[in-house]
């Protein structure tokens, strides 16, 4: 073989050889180039996994009191210390992520369930596109706080009586939140589908008969998954914060079903003493709402075709 052959088979290797360039390999790529994207990711999947298998290493009970070790400090038994009476903060930290983190992505689900459905309704639809943003309009002018009160109040009682204290309480603030945090999502949702509904794909379906709702879920839907993930993200954020203010004011979980909030509403009175019982749960709150904030942020810039080419 002469070198001349011989390099273009190295050549026609090399080319064989390279990995095809996707959107989701360009996408990871801008994504991994994020450094604060990166930081967020690890510090939110360590908080995960600490919330959802630190139990089976840490065994004590969150429930359990020892009347002789209250208000202790931070210790090999207790590396968070106990509270007034007795119990571990750690294991309580532990269990009040599960809930808050479950609160978190459920809440999300159904605000991005409502608001991708409104959003691409009406900007599909255009005798909907009045109706409906009007709609998110009224919603965006409601005092969400306010609101979010005088709905518990009412419904507390009702849904503890129906589904149990923990359980009833866990599906109305779900509710409450997914159902009171939609709009920005519809609105974003909505701007998309107004520019993509006049694309030469959607129109070259729409000419040769295609249904509306199979133009929705195969054209219109798969193009606007990337606002929708960015506002997933933030959702979880938003969500967590929700429901930590409300068990904050005292209108969440009961006492013995620990949230973070929860946890802070009652470590606010023994600051003093042991400035731990807020600190801890504190800290925790704010490096899983900061680290999701930076994924939202790193998607966002990697969704960006804009940003991905460059």
């Amino acid at each position: 073989m002469s070198d001349q052959d011989r390099i273009v088979a190295e050549a026609a290797v090399e080319v064989v050889a390279e990995r095809p360039r996707t959107l989701l390999r360009d996408v990871w790529s801008q994504f991994t180039a994020h450094r604060g994207a990166m930081a967020g990711l690890a510090v939110f999947l360590f908080i995960v996994l600490a919330v959802s298998f630190g139990p089976f290493l840490h065994t004590i009970d969150p429930t359990y009191s020892d009347f002789r070790a209250r208000n202790q400090g931070m210790s090999l038994a207790h590396p968070m210390g106990t509270d007034n009476l007795g119990r571990d903060m750690f294991a309580q930290v532990m269990q009040g992520g599960r809930v808050s983190l479950l609160v978190g992505v459920t809440a999300m689900g159904i605000s991005m369930f409502f608001g991708t459905l409104v959003g691409v309704i009406a900007g599909y639809f255009r005798r909907l596109d009045g109706p409906l943003m009007r709609l998110t309009d009224l919603f965006l002018a409601l005092p969400i706080l306010p609101l979010l009160l005088v709905i518990i109040m009412l419904f507390r009682d009702t849904l503890r009586k129906a589904f149990g204290p923990e359980a009833g309480i866990f599906l109305l603030i779900v509710f409450i939140i997914g159902i009171t945090s939609w709009m920005q999502t519809a609105r974003i949702v909505r701007g998309d589908v107004l520019a993509l509904k006049e694309r030469e794909f959607v129109l070259a379906a729409r000419s040769i008969g295609t249904p509306s709702y199979r133009i929705i879920l195969r054209h219109v839907l798969p193009n606007v998954l990337s606002p929708i993930m960015v506002s997933a993200t933030l959702g979880i954020a938003t969500a967590i914060i929700t429901e930590s203010a409300l068990s904050f004011l005292g209108l969440g979980f009961p006492s013995d079903f620990p949230t973070w909030g929860r946890l802070l509403f009652d470590g606010a009175n023994f600051m003093t003493i042991t400035p731990s019982r807020v600190i801890w749960p504190g800290l925790v709150l704010s490096l899983t709402v900061l680290s999701v904030n930076y994924v939202g942020d790193g998607l966002r810039d990697a969704l960006d075709p804009h940003i991905r080419g460059r």
